[in-house]
């Protein structure tokens, strides 16, 4: 972790510029918000600390919360998503555990395995930040359907990520 730290403080600092400046903006008839800053969290390393892992949650949701005046909902939100990982690492393992050295990311466990991986987590933040943005149940079914396109269109540009950015980081086999 240590030898990549100055490339995930640069993917911090792209993932929060691109998410404040581009991805805010983009709104389809205030039903899909995509939300791409998360993948930050989706692909630190397996042997990242619980704390180091929280505490970054904390950081990346609070940085975007200070550009975006949104007061703790991204912070609570990626820290849920956060907390949420290890747990879904265990499930998803494969059969003979992870491989050393390598990241959650599709070219070194399959799409199928990342397509899970990302959608449970991604669904996960997504429902936490949309409901505590309304804070209400009221309009349970309309924060739902938000939450499954937001998620859908979020899901996709990560996975879309994954084949223009990080394949040239596959490892040989």
């Amino acid at each position: 972790m240590i030898k990549r730290l100055p490339r995930y403080i640069i993917n911090f600092i792209l993932l929060v510029f691109l998410q404040v400046f581009i991805f805010n903006n983009i709104q389809f008839s205030g039903f899909i918000n995509p939300y791409i800053y998360i993948i930050f969290i989706l692909l630190l390393p397996f042997e990242t600390p619980k704390w180091m892992l929280l505490m970054l949650a904390f950081l990346l949701g609070l940085t975007v919360d200070l550009f975006t005046n949104t007061i703790g909902m991204h912070s609570s939100a990626t820290v849920f998503m956060a907390f949420l990982r290890p747990y879904l690492l265990k499930v998803l393992a494969p059969r003979d555990g992870y491989e050393a050295e390598t990241l959650p990311q599709l070219n070194y466990y399959g799409f199928s395995w990342f397509l899970r991986y990302a959608a449970v987590l991604v669904i996960a933040h997504h429902l936490f930040l949309f409901y505590i943005e309304v804070f209400s149940f009221s309009n349970f079914f309309f924060t739902l359907l938000r939450v499954i396109l937001s998620s859908i269109f979020s899901i996709f540009l990560i996975v879309i990520s994954q084949y223009f950015f990080y394949s040239k980081d596959k490892r040989k086999r």
